[in-house]
């Protein structure tokens, strides 16, 4: 390998932004393969295998362990039904099939912050398998993302680094953690950004876990390639970028990864199996080791653990449990209030908001509100539904006159002046970035105070802009 191909693992995002038209190039020769893993821990009252308290975030450090968590001799585990349901739960939200036997493992590998020498998990036998979602691409259409399996395991402890010294605590040890492994479907991280925030919707609908990133309550890794634009098959490599705690920096690494790999196949370099973290303050992915695989781990049955049977009675009496999930709740306010795709999705955002808007509308018959625009003034005047309650709304509403604009033409003019004051949004737009032109409806609301609706701001703009 030549000093070139060489120093191109470590390039920074400078060095990849240096030449644009030189990136760009290379760019459009190569198409990304693109996997994802998200952990959540589950919000049960105990954890995984053991009666230790689950609520560990903010305790003192190795307060909530026991015999069983910190894996001394003798202590044997048993399994925390709910968190079993939980993981169910999650699988049929993503279409997912129950297995009707289901097995632990111990997943074998020393490090620090896994006191027992191996991790009980399960690899050969998931609880649920072969599901999909969907998602939002790029250009506003949606792709199918298939779920290969959402399994239940423990997490691990906690380390923090001070100087030369490692801290460890285990108050996180055996927290029931569920990990949903995608199979490698995603193009763009517009589809990833998408993903996740669906899942953290779900997770928090369905009441299994709050999904707090900041808190490490979700976790996301990606499992990147590249391959020649217009080729089949999955590369002879990857790269996992390792336990990620944000939207942000998770887009940013995959980015960032993205252009390092194009860069390296273009000069000639072979990649490998290798994991990597993200630098925030360097904006680059660093190497962390080399890539284990699945026979690395020496899996096998956990013999202190019996398999796991679940009756087809079981899983209905859980499906049932299922809340209207986002999805059918979004469709359901566009038919039965008359919303747009965009008002149903803001309003659906949560099942609490979802609640209040309802509850909005039922009093806001009383006074001859649509139900669009109860929406309109909830959306456009960003209500914190913690501080006031549907009725005040409604009041509101009554005592401002506040209605929606129908009068096209006093439309067109605002969308003629949002176009006029905001050129590069416009020309991002015609260069093919569709979701640009939310930026210009934001710019309409705001000259019509929220009066106008956003479906026939955008039909208007569109028009403007071909």
């Amino acid at each position: 390998m030549d000093s070139r191909s060489s120093s191109l693992s470590d390039l920074g995002v400078d060095d990849l932004r240096g030449n644009d038209e030189r990136v760009d190039r290379i760019m459009n020769k190569y198409e990304p393969v693109i996997g994802l893993e998200v952990h959540v821990e589950l919000n049960t009252k105990s954890k995984m295998f053991c009666r230790c308290s689950a609520d560990y975030f903010g305790k003192e450090p190795n307060t909530h362990t026991c015999p069983v968590c910190l894996g001394l001799p003798g202590a044997l585990p048993y399994i925390n039904e709910q968190a079993i349901n939980d993981c169910i739960k999650i699988g049929l939200a993503l279409n997912c099939k129950i297995s009707k036997i289901s097995l632990f493992e111990r997943k074998n590998y020393f490090y620090p912050d896994l006191p027992k020498g191996y991790q009980i998990s399960q690899y050969r036998w998931p609880l649920c398998v072969n599901g999909w979602i969907n998602v939002e691409g790029k250009d506003g259409e949606e792709v199918k993302i298939r779920i290969n399996r959402a399994h239940q395991e423990e997490d691990t402890g906690k380390l923090t680094h001070k100087g030369a010294d490692t801290l460890i605590d285990f108050n996180r040890s055996g927290v029931p953690l569920v990990e949903i492994v995608t199979e490698p479907d995603f193009r763009d991280v517009a589809e990833i950004r998408d993903y996740a925030k669906k899942l953290q919707q779900l997770f928090r609908y369905l009441g299994v876990s709050n999904a707090d990133m900041e808190r490490g309550d979700m976790r996301l890794e990606a499992n990147v390639s590249v391959r020649p634009e217009g080729t089949e098959g999955l590369p002879n490599y990857r790269v996992e970028l390792k336990n990620i705690n944000s939207f942000r920096f998770m887009v940013a690494a995959v980015e960032y990864e993205i252009k390092r790999q194009t860069e390296a196949h273009d000069a000639g370099e072979k990649l490998s199996l290798e994991t990597r973290g993200w630098d925030e303050d360097k904006k680059c992915t660093y190497l962390q080791r080399s890539k284990e695989e699945a026979h690395d781990y020496r899996y096998f049955p956990e013999p202190d653990l019996r398999e796991i049977r679940i009756d087809t009675s079981d899983v209905e009496k859980l499906q049932v449990q299922l809340p209207e999930l986002p999805r059918v709740k979004g469709n359901r306010f566009e038919e039965k209030y008359s919303l747009s795709k965009q008002q149903a999705v803001i309003l659906t955002e949560s099942r609490q908001l979802a609640a209040f808007f309802e509850e909005a509308v039922k009093d806001g018959k009383d006074h001859g509100l649509e139900a669009k625009t109860v929406a309109n003034y909830i959306i456009n005047r960003k209500i914190n539904i913690k501080e006031v309650l549907p009725a005040q709304v409604v009041i509101e509403i009554r005592d401002r006159g506040m209605g929606v604009i129908e009068d096209l033409g006093e439309l067109e003019k605002m969308a003629k002046e949002a176009v006029e004051e905001n050129p590069r949004v416009v020309e991002d737009y015609q260069k093919g970035k569709k979701t640009a032109i939310q930026a210009l409806i934001g710019s309409v609301m705001k000259k019509s105070q929220g009066k106008a609706e956003p479906e026939k701001i955008k039909k208007i703009l569109e028009r403007l802009l071909k």
